[in-house]
């Protein structure tokens, strides 16, 4: 009895913390999403973009029962936590994604035109109720899809491992909804994903939100990188609206746009934060997808840099310097130390990976290459190690004259760089870099 109170009591805060927001949700959701479809009524033209091969999509009544479900696990995840700060933050993912997609419905309202065909018994009833509120403009970001993203990623690390399976075509089914009843165009699905996405990334699990501590970077470099990344999201965002009338694929330009708009969001003053790296060099699923067309150009950059170079070169005492591993050259190490916050370490090895996420270009932070020196020493004791950043010109070479200088193998930068061009790696490190290596030296 006395575990059974324990439990309760435990318990307690994260249900009445539950139902508090989902007395605030369930409202909020019906009145913005009903002023939406209003304000679009009171247009005299709304429009549509659909593809013609999408009238080759079969209606399946009775896919409406798994469209319909998310009413349910929406509620239901609320209440599927452990702790108050846990049911915060899946409440703020819900409300990020209510709030932009309402702004989208109201900025651009589409129109679906599709005529669904008389169905009867539970189908017919459950879409004469769907239609009573649901009209036909709120269309993309699909909300259906923003918030499957959400739950599905809510659900599938609390349910155990034999029903995993089941809820991943559960989940499946409930995507496919959207489409087999009817209520969206093919447009809809992919912008739903990425409003999904990023509201995950916005509020991430174990972690406060990567622009919860943002503040406008003082160092010009900085902001000038940000504005050249903005800019390439504007570009692909415009790119995307002239191309999307004329095929399906433009969607996909949405992807890169929404990267690049993140990434200058980092640069302008959020910090390597937005890349969601752990220590081990892994990062969160939301990131991991959100940011992919990003790191696909990074991995471009980097083959396009080093194809003709060795992967790392011998520094001194089993240290190396090098680009950015795959599996294989990584695992021949002992340790991996991983300066980049932009790159993820390659799955499948068993190296020891410890990472200092930092952005590229700018100058490296103090504290944080000190710390990643004074780990080169302790960890050259076990084995061979790798210090390397995306090209291995910049960052890890900071870090690998720091350490030269700190363990007395050099006496100043110049010779520590002669060291290292001996070694056959020729860098460049930018006053500012210099700067960073050397403070607290003197």
């Amino acid at each position: 009895m006395g575990q059974a109170r324990f439990t309760f009591s435990q318990a307690a805060p994260v249900l009445k913390r539950a139902a508090l927001w989902l007395a605030f949700l369930a409202p909020f959701f019906y009145l913005t999403y009903g002023g939406a479809n209003w304000l679009a009524s009171q247009r005299a033209h709304v429009p549509n973009i659909a593809f013609a091969w999408e009238s080759a999509i079969p209606f399946l009544g009775w896919t409406i029962i798994p469209y319909w479900s998310i009413n349910l696990f929406y509620g239901l995840c609320l209440f599927v936590n452990t702790t108050p700060p846990d049911v915060d933050r899946l409440a703020r993912r819900y409300l990020t994604i209510q709030l932009i997609a309402v702004a989208c419905f109201i900025a651009f309202p589409l129109e679906a035109t599709f005529v669904r065909p008389a169905t009867s018994g539970l189908p017919g009833f459950m879409f004469a109720v769907l239609g009573g509120f649901d009209k036909p403009f709120n269309q993309a970001p699909s909300l259906h899809i923003a918030l499957l993203v959400v739950i599905w990623d809510h659900l599938r690390g609390r349910l155990p491992k034999r029903a995993r399976l089941l809820w991943h075509v559960w989940c499946f089914l409930i995507g496919a909804s959207v489409l087999t009843t009817w209520q969206h165009q093919i447009m809809d699905i992919p912008t739903g994903m990425l409003l999904g996405l990023f509201a995950a990334w916005l509020f991430p699990r174990d972690a406060g939100s990567p622009l919860a501590n943002f503040a406008m970077s003082g160092d010009p470099k900085s902001r000038r990188l940000g504005l050249y990344y903005f800019c390439g999201a504007v570009a692909f965002l415009g790119l995307a609206a002239l191309c999307i009338p004329l095929s399906a694929l433009a969607l996909l330009l949405l992807w890169p746009a929404v990267a690049l708009a993140i990434v200058a969001l980092g640069y302008f003053g959020a910090g390597p934060q937005i890349f969601q790296k752990r220590v081990d060099g892994r990062t969160t699923l939301a990131s991991r997808w959100l940011l992919a067309p990003y790191r696909l150009g990074a991995h471009i950059n980097i083959w396009l840099w080093t194809r003709r170079m060795p992967a790392s070169v011998a520094i001194a005492d089993g240290v190396h310097l090098g680009r950015f591993p795959r599996r294989q050259e990584a695992d021949r190490f002992a340790a991996v130390i991983d300066m980049t916050g932009e790159l993820q370490r390659p799955s499948g090895t068993s190296t020891r990976w410890c990472s200092f996420p930092t952005l590229d270009l700018i100058a490296l932070d103090q504290i944080q290459t000190l710390a990643a020196a004074n780990l080169i020493e302790a960890a050259r004791q076990q084995g061979p190690v790798l210090v390397c950043c995306a090209l291995g010109f910049q960052r890890s070479a900071g870090v690998i004259v720091r350490w030269l200088l700190i363990s007395r193998r050099c006496q100043d930068p110049a010779e520590a760089l002669r060291l290292i061009e001996r070694a056959g790696r020729r860098v460049h490190l930018p006053a500012e870099t210099i700067h960073a290596v050397t403070e607290g030296l003197r």
